[in-house]
């Protein structure tokens, strides 16, 4: 079991990094990618993308997986802030948490900074502590994901399943962290 557990954490871990063998090749994998978000979000909220690009603070994008298996929840991803005057911030992101769920999914974000705080704060700090509850089946065009988006203080969230199998409620930290890399 632990080398099941193991195996799968590592396969998550490994899959979400921008691809790329140079930082520009991977900057330029990044700003596509966020295209890419801003564009399948607004299809699903349609609007997001007009909120994002006329925030007062800025908004960010990543691509994340993550596994959970029975207690235990893991994953990581990539992706880009960019504050109101077009500024680009590259980061990653990590998370670990804990409740009842077992499966994986590969899912997108978009946060909405209402206020140049609120984004700052993302940038240099990084920390998104919260809940999650959601159910997710879904392989390309075909199946389900629901998911919640909410707004919280000045920060608005989308988030789209890619895809997956997941049903969970857990717990979770979530670090958001510069990539020096990059940057």
């Amino acid at each position: 079991m632990k080398k099941l557990l193991f195996t799968l954490f590592a396969i998550t871990l490994a899959a979400c990094s921008a691809q790329g063998d140079t930082p520009a090749d991977q900057r330029a994998a990044i700003d596509k990618m966020n295209n890419e978000i801003l564009a399948k979000i607004d299809k699903e909220s349609p609007g997001a993308r007009a909120m994002a690009l006329g925030a007062n603070g800025g908004y960010a994008t990543f691509t994340n997986g993550q596994v959970n298996i029975i207690f235990v929840a893991a994953g990581n991803g990539y992706g880009v802030a960019t504050s109101k005057s077009g500024r680009k911030t590259y980061m990653d992101m990590y998370e670990a948490g804990v409740g009842l769920g077992m499966g994986a999914k590969d899912y997108d974000v978009l946060f909405v900074f209402h206020t140049a705080e609120a984004f700052n704060d993302f940038v240099n700090k990084g920390w998104v502590f919260g809940a999650e509850a959601d159910a997710a089946a879904k392989t390309g065009d075909k199946g389900l994901g629901v998911s919640g988006g909410m707004t919280i203080g000045d920060i608005t969230v989308f988030q789209l399943t890619e895809s997956g199998l997941a049903l969970q409620a857990t717990l979770k930290g979530t670090k958001y962290v510069k990539n020096d890399r990059l940057n």
